[in-house]
């Protein structure tokens, strides 16, 4: 039997067409054997995983309006503009207004990993799910910890930055563990290239604090436009799918318009039928 793995590498509030595609995977029995998550797209693995249709579609398209969220408020209070001690405690804990299922997540029995980024170092650290433990979601706050939007998450003492500094398309994880073909998610059209100028930006203001991860987040455009490289080498091949939208419809990371998100969303699910006869 084929080793199918899917990544998702998230990309902020755009995630919300990658939530799309696992809504679709849902909606027709579609299943997965090994999965990886880098940002927001290790919140989307955690609700598929747990079998939650739509609950990442209310976190993008309704819970992203609110200040609790995100705002400047938000900075005045804890000194971050993306309060992930929100989204990931206060809404997702049991009793919160849509908790994750935690016990339906642990059961599935897909190999997954949600990648963030140690601050000290810049080398990624492959979490997994016994990294996760009924409502204590660090990982999935560190995972999507986005460098001066939010501060550092500590967990055993390591401050973690967004998964994306350590390893942005990480591919070669995905074969190395035995995958024979991979659904790659993305969250810009396939063919974008990306610019490194506000990455450089960003890297400054933490450069004195955590050089190592600034270095990474620096470098993050570059290591981004080669992994697209490869994989349209791979999908060359059959071995790769890439799923991206054709446009994002004015959505960038954390951009809050609901009629936006929703086109976008659609996209997704539109877009996810390609899996059908990449998987057969």
């Amino acid at each position: 039997m084929a080793k199918i793995g899917i990544i998702d590498v998230g990309g902020g509030l755009r995630g919300i067409y990658a939530a799309g595609v696992f809504d679709w995977c849902m909606e027709n029995g579609v299943q997965f054997d090994y999965g990886i998550g880098i940002s927001a797209g290790s919140a989307n693995l955690a609700s598929y995983l747990s079998g939650q249709h739509g609950r990442n579609y209310a976190f993008y398209e309704e819970y992203s309006m609110r200040k609790q969220y995100m705002g400047a408020g938000n900075m005045l209070h804890g000194g971050t503009f993306l309060n992930l001690q929100y989204i990931y405690g206060t809404l997702s804990n049991a009793g919160g207004e849509n908790p994750l299922d935690f016990a339906k997540m642990n059961e599935n029995p897909m190999e997954w990993y949600m990648i963030a980024t140690n601050a000290n170092t810049g080398r990624p650290k492959y979490f997994t799910r016994g990294d996760l433990h009924q409502d204590d979601y660090r990982v999935l706050m560190a995972s999507c910890c986005i460098p001066v939007a939010c501060k550092p998450i500590e967990i055993d003492g390591v401050p973690y930055y967004d998964g994306a500094l350590g390893d942005t398309i990480p591919l070669d994880k995905a074969f190395a563990d035995g995958c024979d073909k991979v659904v790659l998610l993305l969250t810009k059209p396939a063919g974008t290239i990306r610019a490194d100028g506000t990455d450089r930006k960003l890297a400054r203001a933490i450069r004195r604090r955590y050089p190592q991860a600034a270095r990474q987040l620096a470098l993050r455009a570059q290591h981004y436009n080669e992994g697209i490289e490869k994989a349209q080498r791979l999908a060359a091949e059959g071995k790769v799918l890439i799923i991206a939208p054709d446009d994002t419809c004015g959505v960038k990371t954390l951009t809050r318009d609901q009629e936006a998100l929703k086109k976008l969303y659609g996209k997704g699910l539109h877009d996810a039928d390609a899996i059908r006869n990449f998987i057969r």
